[in-house]
């Protein structure tokens, strides 16, 4: 099966969303990667439910929606009335982590636990059958453009071995610093999906390096 991409819209042009909705619609791409930032979790501020809502409007893909925030319980029916198909919240800001999958699964979304680049993907242990993603961050949280943090290949293949011991149906994502060089050793430690942003919407043609990606 060849790799999942999943273009991140934090990088696209935002005077033109929904050009580069229809540009995602009509390229190889599998999901629609859409981060949500609330300042608090991390330093930065993004998109709302009301963005999430417009961009569903037009997507033909399913919309991948990654709450880098505090207290996400709080908001996971409201995204899914927005649109959401799969929905990740952090390790970091879930004190009751399986109580948090368990709503989303609720919603009927599919559930995602991200992992900042410092949280050892062993803390997934006894929850890892119940999810259908585990989203591995390759950079600190918050902002695009960044550096590839390397250690990251190293958390791809414990999680792959840690998935394969305990029988879980996850699939591995990796978001940030995602190009054809990384993006070659991620999959070959294991990944699934790979989010790319800048690589993909600052590029000459964006739909020729999402297929480009595809046949990592």
């Amino acid at each position: 099966m060849s790799v999942i991409v999943s273009p991140s819209m934090l990088s696209c042009d935002f005077a033109n969303v929904q050009r580069d909705v229809e540009m995602i619609n009509r390229s190889e791409a599998d999901w629609f990667h859409i981060d949500i930032m609330d300042g608090v979790f991390v330093p930065n501020i993004s998109f709302g439910l009301p963005v999430l809502k417009a961009m569903k409007k037009y997507a033909t893909k399913p919309m991948d929606v990654h709450l880098m925030i505090v207290e996400p319980d709080k908001y996971v029916a409201d995204f899914k009335e927005a649109g959401a198909d799969l929905l990740t919240v952090h390790y970091e800001a879930c004190p009751h982590l399986h109580r948090s999958i368990q709503l989303i699964k609720s919603h009927d979304m599919q559930a995602g636990v991200a992992l900042n680049p410092h949280t050892n993907p062993e803390l997934l242990r006894s929850v890892i059958r119940d999810l259908d993603l585990v989203l591995i961050m390759s950079v600190n949280p918050g902002f695009g453009g960044q550096k590839f943090i390397d250690q990251a290949v190293e958390k791809v293949a414990e999680l792959k071995k840690m998935i394969v011991e305990t029988g879980s149906s996850a699939k591995i994502e990796i978001d940030g610093g995602v190009n054809l060089e990384t993006g070659r050793r991620l999959v070959d430690a294991g990944a699934d999906a790979l989010v790319a942003g800048s690589f993909v919407f600052k590029s000459e043609d964006p739909e020729k390096t999402i297929a480009a990606l595809k046949q990592l």
